[in-house]
């Protein structure tokens, strides 16, 4: 099993199955609006917009499951997306990153990354190859264009 194996909803309510994605690379970042991390939205765009080209996919997964900070409708995300952070990349349905509810990308990812490599807060990000495989998670303060996240997509991408 690998990422490949998933499917989310689209933001736009269409099915999102991550075997879309083969052969790129994907950073899945769960998001909210309404958080203290929010404005990492500007950077994930920009890690995006620098790095799809050589096959990087960030996937953005609204998610409500910490401090109620994503109480807004699906396309009320999509727009305080595009509106505030210029967002272009895909972002899915919201979904439950944590506990017995969550998304089973979650799940497994999860389990991959170990008991600390779970979500904890918003804005926590896994990152997985071009063959589906889970590389590895950064926690929420890690910021979309600091040295580790940069450092390990360009790995990842074969630079």
């Amino acid at each position: 099993m690998n990422a490949h194996d998933f499917t989310f909803t689209a933001i736009d309510g269409t099915p999102l199955p991550l075997r879309r994605f083969e052969g790129k690379v994907l950073l899945v970042v769960n998001t909210a609006s309404e958080c203290g991390y929010t404005p990492q939205y500007e950077g994930l765009e920009k890690l995006w917009q620098d790095n799809r080209d050589q096959g990087l996919v960030v996937l953005g997964v609204p998610c409500n499951d910490f401090g109620g900070q994503e109480p807004a409708s699906e396309a009320e995300i999509s727009t305080f997306c595009s509106e505030n952070y210029s967002v272009t990349f895909p972002l899915t349905a919201k979904v439950a990153v944590k506990g017995a509810a969550a998304h089973p990308f979650y799940k497994w990812a999860g389990e991959k990354a170990g008991l600390l490599g779970r979500p904890r807060w918003n804005f926590h990000k896994y990152l997985v190859g071009r063959d589906g495989q889970f590389l590895d998670w950064f926690s929420t303060p890690a910021k979309p264009l600091g040295p580790k996240i940069t450092a390990a997509v360009k790995k990842a991408l074969g630079g």
